[in-house]
């Protein structure tokens, strides 16, 4: 007998099926009994194929009786971002045009789950080629907020987060261009990482030198993330920017970083950078508030990150155009219009706006180094705003000020995308609603195992 379940932490679940206190079969129908019961109206997991995950959890299970020596989540549901290839599952990116694909490959992330042992249940559904941070698509239809069904699950990962929160699976992939692992976690009350660039290596890749997007880890608590980040992070021979760290070094426990003396920069709106939500304001400002009580000293300051906007803008217009201006012109009507808008605004680019992007973010770089002499963390939003209507593509509004277009509200993300820096978002308060609220945690470049160790510090205060 086990009172393991289906909202116990990843790591008491992989436990449990090491001690054969619960079996890889058992916990995959527990599992499969909650999809049941919240898919249809979440719609977080999409080409769920139950008989061939039950067929590879028995698989599992043999392997742990004869003895085998298994990786660390040998036995564990996982469900795979549609975004990233699971060789032999449709794989659709959210997208019209790829409605029918099977991949042929696993993509190296997918690979390295499949390594450690993870019983594939299905794939998480995203915008269309991970778009926006509103999970939707003409293929699949939207994802909803677990917390409250009329609101967003928040993007790209979206059906990711949403899946963790509602416990359809322990653990979640991701990746983060624009905040797509950071503002679903946000919204959905779990924790989501967007890694230090080079720390999950990807393959294949169009262009191994793009280096907006990273993969990443989701979870529902930090010690469970840090265990996923143990298996996606480590040098691989196919990807040139990865860091040479092994995933082992990431691997829990994790002890919370001590919070006296803790040298913490907060700030709501990067010097009026930012236009964010008031309830938003709130929860960072009390987060600040208590990490002081705690002995962290916490200091108004910020990073001058004004360069952000048109980096960020820059490079995001030419990669969309790169990869993706073929398959607009060969599917002309095939395109959500601001995912269209945003690739041919990359059609009117130079040479010289790259480099002046590149050249920014080597600035940017440089900004954040120097900062992070001064600071251990910088403190901000995750999102400028609460889960929104599930009707909107994205908020029209903050505070009464008009967002442009569907990038202006995530610029609390994407201002820290092209800085390269780790930063992760964990679970803060509430809304009056009663709806999720992340703070972003961000440090140095190369520091994920102390960002993990703080993350972990700030988890264990708010529980308390």
């Amino acid at each position: 007998m086990t009172d393991v379940t289906v909202d116990s932490t990843a790591r008491d679940q992989a436990a449990a099926l090491r001690s054969g206190a619960i079996s890889a079969t058992e916990l995959l129908e527990l599992h499969l009994d909650r999809i049941e019961e919240r898919n249809p109206e979440l719609n977080a997991i999409v080409s769920l194929d139950a008989e061939r995950a039950r067929a590879w959890a028995a698989v599992a299970d043999q392997a742990y009786a004869s003895g085998e020596e298994v990786g660390v989540l040998h036995g564990l549901p996982f469900a795979v971002k549609d975004t990233h290839a699971l060789k032999g599952w449709r794989t659709t990116y959210g997208s019209p045009i790829f409605a029918d694909s099977v991949a042929d490959h696993d993509d190296l992330l997918v690979e390295r789950v499949r390594d450690a042992g993870a019983v594939f249940v299905g794939k998480t559904n995203v915008p269309e080629f991970a778009a926006g941070s509103h999970t939707f698509n003409t293929v699949f239809g939207v994802t909803r907020n677990p917390v409250d069904p009329t609101r967003s699950a928040g993007g790209s990962s979206g059906g990711a987060a949403c899946a963790l929160a509602s416990g359809m699976v322990p653990l979640a992939d991701g990746s983060d261009m624009g905040g797509s692992l950071r503002n679903p976690a946000s919204f959905c009350g779990v924790v989501g990482m967007r890694p230090s660039l080079g720390r999950v290596p990807e393959w294949p890749l169009y262009n191994q030198w793009e280096t907006t997007s990273v993969g990443g880890p989701m979870a529902r608590n930090v010690g469970d993330l840090a265990l996923l980040l143990s298996v996606l992070a480590g040098p691989d021979p196919r990807a040139p920017h990865a860091l040479g760290d092994p995933g082992s070094s990431f691997a829990p426990p994790l002890a919370p970083a001590p919070l006296a003396g803790l040298r913490v920069a907060a700030s709501v709106d990067l010097g009026g950078d930012l236009v964010v939500d008031h309830e938003v304001a709130d929860v960072v400002r009390a987060t600040a508030a208590r990490l002081s009580d705690a002995g962290a000293a916490v200091a108004d300051a910020h990073p001058d990150l004004s360069l952000a906007d048109d980096t960020f803008r820059t490079l995001r217009a030419w990669h969309f155009q790169a990869k993706f201006g073929a398959l607009l012109a060969e599917h002309p009507t095939s395109f959500k219009p601001s995912l269209e808008a945003n690739i041919r605004a990359g059609e009117t680019l130079t040479g010289a706006d790259v480099a002046r992007a590149y050249t920014q973010r080597t600035s940017l770089s440089e900004t954040m180094r120097l900062f992070f002499g001064d600071h251990d963390v910088l403190l901000l939003p995750t999102s400028q705003v609460p889960p929104f209507p599930v009707e909107q593509e994205f908020p029209e509004t903050i505070n009464g000020q008009e967002m442009p277009d569907y990038l202006a509200w995530m610029r609390s993300a994407w201002f820290i995308t092209v800085t390269g820096c780790p930063a992760i978002s964990v679970p803060a308060g509430r809304t009056a609603d009663g709806l999720p609220v992340g703070v972003q945690l961000v440090a140095r470049h190369g520091a994920d195992r102390r960002l993990l160790e703080v993350a972990a510090a700030l988890e264990e205060l708010l529980a308390g």
